[in-house]
C-alpha cells in the first residue's frame, strides 16, 4: 500500500509517497513508473494539493441501499450520473468558498472516490484493476436548493459545480480493497455519516466498466461513488471531515 501525494513546497510542485509524516520525493510520471529520490520532505512543510489534476470527476447518484430506502427511492438499473467541472477541485486543507450568487443550504456529501490510472474506454470486468490506480476522499459538495429550483429542468450541473465543490484528498492510495472499507463523515468533530462500501448498490469494480461503456476516462480521472444517510447543510465556520480508515482524512472548512 502507498500514499501518494501531490504538493506544492519552496513554490515547486511536486509528488511522492508519505509515510511517518515524510514525504519520499519521486520524479517522473506518476501513473508511468515514477522514480523515488533520495529527497525527503517532512509533510508540514508543504501544502498538499489534489492528489492528481483529473479532466472530470463523475459524482453518482442514488448508489447506496441505505439512502434510497430512506428516502423512498427504487434501485437504479444502471449508475445515474453527473459531472463536476475542473474548477471545482480544491485539496485538503483549505476553505470551500460560500457561493456568490446562491444563499440556500449547501450539504456536504461524503465518499470514496475511484483515481484512473490510465486511460479507459468500454472495460470489461477483468480489466478494471488495471484500469483503477487507487483511492481516495471526497466531498461532492451540493447547493441542495437548486436540484428542484426549476420545475422544468433539475440543476445537477450547476448544484454541484460551484468552487470547491468538488473536494478531494488528502492522498490516493494504492493497493487497497475498497470493499472493505468504512467512509466516515465528521461535522464540526461529530461523526454525522458512517457507512460501507459494501452498501453501493454498484460496487466501485461495477462502477468502472459500466461508466466506461458511456465515456473514455483518463489517468487522474475521478469517480465519486455516491453517498449514504447523514447528510446534513455546512454553516458558514463549518468544519468538515471525511473519513476512510487506511486513506486518511480530507479536511475542509465552509465559507469562512
Amino acid at each position: 500500500m502507498s500514499h501518494w501525494v501531490r504538493f506544492r513546497h519552496e513554490d515547486k510542485i511536486s509528488f511522492g509517497t508519505l509515510e511517518d509524516e515524510q514525504i519520499t520525493v519521486h520524479e517522473g510520471d506518476l501513473f508511468d513508473q515514477p522514480k523515488g529520490t533520495s529527497e525527503r520532505v517532512p509533510l508540514e512543510a508543504v501544502k498538499l494539493l489534489t492528489p492528481t489534476e483529473p479532466t472530470k470527476m463523475v459524482g453518482l447518484v442514488n448508489n447506496l441501499r441505505a439512502a434510497a430506502t430512506k428516502q423512498g427511492l427504487s434501485i437504479p438499473e444502471e449508475p445515474l450520473f453527473f459531472i463536476k467541472p475542473t474548477s471545482s477541485f480544491l485539496p485538503t486543507n483549505t476553505n470551500i468558498p460560500k457561493p456568490e450568487s446562491y444563499d440556500g443550504r449547501v450539504m456536504y456529501e461524503g465518499e470514496l472516490g475511484i483515481v484512473f490510472g490510465k486511460t479507459c474506454k468500454n472495460v470489461s470486468e477483468a480489466e478494471v484493476t488495471d484500469c483503477v490506480f487507487g483511492y481516495t476522499c471526497v466531498n461532492d459538495v451540493t447547493a441542495f436548493q437548486l436540484l428542484d429550483k426549476d420545475e422544468s429542468f433539475a440543476q445537477w450541473s450547476r448544484a454541484k459545480s460551484f468552487d470547491g465543490f468538488g473536494t478531494f484528498g488528502p492522498a490516493l492510495v494504492t493497493d487497497i480493497d475498497p470493499e472493505t472499507l468504512q467512509i466516515q463523515t465528521l461535522l464540526n468533530g461529530r461523526v454525522r455519516q458512517d457507512y460501507p462500501v459494501s452498501d453501493m448498490i454498484f460496487s466501485p469494480s461495477e462502477l468502472v466498466q459500466l461508466l466506461s461503456r458511456d465515456m473514455t476516462f483518463y489517468p487522474g480521472d475521478v469517480i465519486c461513488c455516491g453517498t449514504s444517510t447523514g447528510v446534513l447543510p455546512m454553516r458558514p465556520g463549518s468544519t468538515v471531515e471525511i473519513k476512510i480508515d487506511g486513506i486518511g482524512t480530507l479536511h475542509n472548512t465552509y465559507g469562512k
